[in-house]
């Protein structure tokens, strides 16, 4: 079985347990998924989804978020870690919003990757969830670990991982297949010790 056979094989076997994969954030427009994902680096996406409501309230557009002072985002983002780096980051990016796009979040990857706390990861996410373009691969930490035991990859790095990806997965599937392995490996195939009983993967996996 060839590398782009076994991700059509997985991607396949995932789809029966979840055939529309939905991100764990919590978002009703392309700005609140920006700022959701900002604030998801290093935390947990429950933790995010607990504090953007309020945000949310305080802050609908992203005019509001330019003008609005970065203590007071900060202290709405106050449990998620560096929050002061992510309050900074979520005033500059709806600065340049505005000032560059017309106070519309950007939809390519250029422009995305621009913005302050914005990185591939950050700007594949927005770009697949808010606006179902996929213009590469998205890569967490359950990316990389699942990526690396399915021996789709030996890199550790995320841009080397998704450029390994991008070679072997259809690009029909850049954004769904990410966020099934996501789900696989956030709720069943757990970087923790556990039990294997039942995995739709089985055979696929190396470690059997």
């Amino acid at each position: 079985m060839t590398l782009e056979e076994k991700v059509l094989e997985v991607n396949k076997r995932l789809t029966k347990d979840n055939p529309h994969p939905k991100i764990a954030l919590d978002f009703t427009n392309p700005m609140e998924l920006l700022v959701a994902t900002i604030m998801s680096a290093q935390t947990t996406d429950k933790l995010v989804n607990l504090l953007t409501p309020a945000l949310f309230k305080k802050y609908p557009t992203v005019k509001d978020y330019a003008e609005a002072n970065v203590e007071d985002i900060q202290t709405l983002i106050s449990k998620v870690n560096f929050s002061g780096n992510k309050a900074k980051n979520i005033k500059a990016s709806a600065q340049i919003i505005v000032d560059k796009h017309e106070g519309n979040v950007p939809d390519n990857m250029e422009d995305l990757d621009a913005l302050p706390g914005v990185a591939r990861k950050t700007a594949n996410v927005v770009l697949g969830q808010a606006f179902h373009k996929a213009e590469g691969i998205v890569i967490d930490t359950h990316m990389i670990r699942m990526s690396n035991k399915l021996g789709f990859t030996t890199q550790k790095d995320p841009v080397k991982i998704e450029k390994d990806l991008m070679a072997i997965v259809p690009k029909e599937l850049w954004i769904e297949f990410p966020a099934r392995l996501i789900l696989h490996g956030r709720h069943f195939c757990t970087a923790r010790p556990h039990d294997c009983t039942g995995c739709p993967l089985g055979d696929l996996c190396p470690d059997k």
